[in-house]
């Protein structure tokens, strides 16, 4: 520390030379530990834990990935089974409306028929055609 009959120049000049010298050692240690990191992650046993767990995640997501698929072709295939039953039900009412059109077509011209035989049949009483 600065005793009291230091100059102000001096006590801040020998600041700045601990706070450099403490900046070295931080940076040393820092280069220190980076080193130990580079040369563990480049050790072989590390690479092959390393490699091992690509490998398992590779199979996890590979295994994930099949499993939505199928999931996803189930919902699918439901979908479309679904699809086609309404197709057919729609199939199925379209030609019940026909069939009832036409009934209704064949009904009513045989009322008309009949009323028109019934309508000749009066109009000849009163005419006294026979």
């Amino acid at each position: 520390m600065s005793n009291g009959s230091e100059p102000p120049e001096v006590a801040a000049e020998r600041a700045r030379e601990r706070l450099h010298e403490e900046i070295e050692r931080v940076r040393a240690g820092v280069e220190a530990m980076l080193a130990e990191q580079e040369s563990a992650v480049d050790g072989p046993d590390l690479r092959r834990e390393l490699d091992a767990l690509r490998a398992e995640a590779s199979q996890l997501l590979k295994r994930r990935v099949r499993k939505a698929e199928k999931r996803l072709n189930k919902r699918v295939d439901k979908a479309e089974r679904r699809t086609d039953a309404l197709e057919e039900r729609l199939d199925r009412v379209e030609q019940d409306r026909r069939y009832a059109e036409w009934r209704i077509h064949a009904s009513t011209e045989q009322m008309l028929d009949g009323l028109l035989h019934e309508v000749r049949a009066i109009a000849d009483l009163l005419t006294g055609v026979r």
